[in-house]
Order: C-alpha cells, then sequence, then structure tokens
C-alpha cells in the first residue's frame, strides 16, 4: 500500500483542472477518467450529450470531480460559455486538450466545397478557438499545458483524405506557433499525432474501418485510446515542464517506415 506521501506523489494532476473536448467516447473518454484518477478536476464537453453522461458517470462511480457542457467546438460563442462556465466553477485553467474532431476521409474529386470546410471547422477552427480563449484564461492561472490533438496524417499523406490531411497539418503548425508565442506566459503547447487507434470515429471515418491497416503498422497491435491518454497525461503533468512546441507521435512505428 502506498503512504501517504507516495500517493501524493502518484496523484501526477493534483489540483490541477483539465478541459477536454470531444470526452463522449474513444480517446477523450479514456483520457479525462485518466486525469481525474489522477486528481485533477475534469470538465468535459462534446455534442453528444448521451456520451458525456457516460463519462461523467464513470468519474463520479470512480471518486472523481467533473463538469459536463454540451459544446460544438467550431462555435465561437460555444467556447466563450465554457471558459466563464469553468472559471466561474472552478476559478483557473490548467490543461486544456483539444480532443474534438472528424475523421472524414473523402477523395479530392468527390469532397465538396461544404464537406470541406465542415472538416476544417471542428479540426482545425476547433483548435484555433480552443487555445485563443484556453491561453486566456490559463494566463490568470500564470501557466498551463495545451495538448492538441493531431494525427500521424498531419505528418504524412495517404491517398484519399485531403480535407483530412488539411485540417490536421494545420494543427500541428498552429501548435508550434502557438508554443512560441505563449512561452512567456508560461503556456506550454505540444501536439500529439496518433497512428490507427480502434475508436468509433476511426471505424466509421474510414470505408473500411481501420483494421485493414494493422499489416501496414510496425506494431503486432493496433492502438488503444489509453495508448494516446497516457501520452497526454505525462504532456499535462509538470513532469514535462520544459517541453513545448512538440510532436509526440503515437503511431505503433507506422510513419517510421
Amino acid at each position: 500500500m502506498l503512504r501517504e506521501d507516495e500517493l501524493a506523489l502518484s496523484l501526477r494532476l493534483q489540483e490541477k483542472v483539465a478541459f477536454i473536448t470531444g470526452a463522449a467516447n474513444g480517446i477523450g473518454r479514456e483520457t479525462a477518467i485518466l486525469f481525474a484518477s489522477h486528481g485533477a478536476k475534469v470538465v468535459v464537453t462534446d455534442i453528444d450529450e448521451d456520451g458525456l453522461h457516460e463519462t461523467t458517470h464513470t468519474i463520479k462511480e470512480n471518486g472523481g470531480l467533473v463538469l459536463a457542457m454540451k459544446q460544438d467546438v467550431s462555435l465561437e460563442q460555444d467556447w466563450r460559455h465554457a471558459m466563464e462556465t469553468t472559471e466561474k466553477e472552478y476559478g483557473r485553467l490548467d490543461i486544456l486538450m483539444n480532443n474534438a474532431g472528424v475523421g472524414k476521409r473523402i477523395g479530392l474529386a468527390e469532397t465538396s466545397l461544404e464537406q470541406f470546410e465542415e472538416i476544417q471547422s471542428i479540426n482545425s477552427t476547433g483548435v484555433f478557438l480552443g487555445m485563443k480563449y484556453g491561453a486566456s484564461l490559463m494566463k490568470k492561472s500564470q501557466g498551463g499545458s495545451i495538448i492538441n490533438i493531431s494525427s500521424m496524417y498531419g505528418i504524412v499523406g495517404s491517398p484519399g483524405s485531403t480535407a483530412y490531411h488539411a485540417s490536421k497539418g494545420a494543427v500541428r503548425l498552429m501548435t508550434k506557433s502557438a508554443a512560441l508565442e505563449l512561452s512567456k506566459d508560461f503556456i506550454r503547447v505540444n501536439s500529439i499525432h496518433p497512428g490507427v487507434i480502434v475508436t468509433q470515429m476511426s471505424m466509421t471515418g474510414a470505408k473500411n474501418g481501420v483494421h485493414h491497416l494493422k499489416d501496414k503498422t510496425p506494431w503486432p497491435e493496433l492502438g488503444e485510446p489509453k495508448d494516446i491518454a497516457f501520452g497526454a497525461l505525462y504532456l499535462a503533468s509538470d513532469e514535462s515542464r520544459y517541453v513545448t512546441g512538440s510532436e509526440l507521435v503515437i503511431d505503433g512505428g507506422f510513419i517510421a517506415q
């Protein structure tokens, strides 16, 4: 059994306030549950209220503190409301994980302008708005950590998903620019680049699911949401205090090929 001082050390996010978008399922849900288990007060948002209910129920059942809100990350007014509510409820913000996204993979010729703009509004604009309003609240707390979920396809290309690649590539470089701008305020900004992770979104976003990519991934197994959650835990914790503007690739060796 851990002593009290050892237990305190094991709670890597104790007393921190973490805000996670797209937390109704998959990577967002897994991360929210993990953060709460490490002592964070967690704010979870999504457009899927039923999924959010399941996330909050699990966190509360495990003794964690959680606040849930419906949020469309592409809408500026939703971000204003979410940050105002977070400040009112918890008084600060230490961690922001921009996780919400869509995984639609459509060929270049088949992608309409409307579809292209819809993907950018969630995957790219949503991250921009999150950093803009999240950083403003973090400055009042004299620092924090912003974690943006990009993709291995924000670094390398693949056929049949130009709009998706554009959005994830934007996240990668927005992260670096914001990291340089916000360093003076002790706000770290990093991106995570997942490989093939078995989630509800990945299974529905690709025409043939994701299991056909197993043979293309060097690691013998496909990734799970917890693999990304543990990477996010490191970037959220003070252990990564000197890490900013970096890319954490968690892809089973896919882009090392």
